[in-house]
């Protein structure tokens, strides 16, 4: 099923698009667009520039950045330095893209206790067929990946890896650097998960939507980004069943999906960091994620219950 998207943010296509707000930008300056395909679905970028072919050549750039990203962690492609670790048990010379993204990982699973795990792929099939996940979530504990500047490792037979929950919030951070260092000071980079730097224009600063878990291409807040990272995890995007109990997210301690949410968003800052978190709070719930969340500095979340009712942190920048 095609992951449905989390944001709406404005507009995409490779134009010098004139907008309504274009005439407050300074004199000189035009917003650019940029789409492109990766990590199964459209990306998306908008910079504030003086110079269009400078302003093409930043968005080319950090496209070409985040699809090796996509690459080099994709479980689609066989060449992919995560299928091969899943299907050879190890990965030697890992890229450093990939070690970034596992201590980030990790990191997390630490902090929450297991709750983010990123070896919870053997539960994808037994999920997809509607089968028993007792047997894979055997094959399931982020304690017995290894790895080193050398190789990556895991130490069971059947383990897989996953970074479907994280590695497109770390595409986003990639992206946004690759603009900065060409000189772009005003951008907001959607790739599934959202970064900005700068403003839209002279009086506001870049916008985005967040969906409703309940009403397709609906927005249940606006918020104004503030140059942190913003990633949204949701029981609505992958679902095994009729309903919202049976779903692409997984605790992984039990092997199912968590009960209490319908989705999650988080400010924090890097991209990476925003992905991670949504998925572990997911599953950890309101009490606790709330808990984990009130000593990390720099993040703030935004939840929707089954209910539809909304719990948020004070610093969450709704508009």
């Amino acid at each position: 099923m095609m992951r449905r998207r989390q944001f709406l943010a404005a507009g995409m296509g490779i134009v010098a698009a004139a907008c309504g707000w274009e005439r407050m930008l300074p004199e000189g300056q035009r917003v650019y667009r940029g789409a492109s395909l990766a990590f199964g679905t459209t990306v998306s970028m908008q910079v504030v520039h003086h110079d269009e072919g400078a302003a093409m050549e930043a968005i080319s750039a950090a496209f070409a950045a985040a699809a090796e990203v996509d690459r080099l962690m994709s479980l689609y492609r066989p060449d992919s330095q995560v299928r091969i670790l899943n299907d050879e048990g190890r990965l030697g010379h890992p890229h450093p893209h990939l070690l970034r993204v596992l201590e980030t990982a990790q990191y997390l699973s630490m902090r929450t206790q297991g709750a983010f795990d990123v070896t919870v792929q053997p539960l994808w099939e037994p999920s997809v067929d509607g089968r028993d996940r007792s047997q894979a979530l055997q094959k399931v504990g982020w304690r017995d990946l290894a790895f080193s500047a050398h190789e990556v490792r895991l130490k069971r037979p059947g383990m897989a890896v996953t970074l479907n929950g994280i590695a497109q919030g770390y595409a986003t951070d990639v992206a946004l650097a690759t603009l900065r260092r060409r000189g772009i000071e005003h951008a907001l980079v959607d790739i599934g998960e959202l970064r900005s730097a700068g403003r839209r224009d002279q009086a506001h600063p870049w916008q985005i939507g967040l969906a409703d878990p309940r009403r397709e291409a609906a927005m249940i807040a606006a918020a104004a980004m503030d140059g942190r990272g913003v990633a949204t995890s949701g029981d609505y995007a992958t679902r095994f069943a009729d309903g919202y109990a049976d779903h692409h997210i997984w605790n992984p301690l039990t092997g199912r999906s968590p009960e209490e949410l319908s989705s999650v968003t988080v400010f924090a800052p890097d991209a990476m960091m925003a992905d991670g978190l949504s998925t572990a709070l997911m599953v950890l719930g309101r009490e606790e994620g709330m808990r984990l969340v009130s000593d990390m500095k720099g993040v703030d979340v935004f939840m929707v219950d089954k209910a539809g009712r909304i719990f948020r942190t004070a610093n969450v920048p709704l508009i």
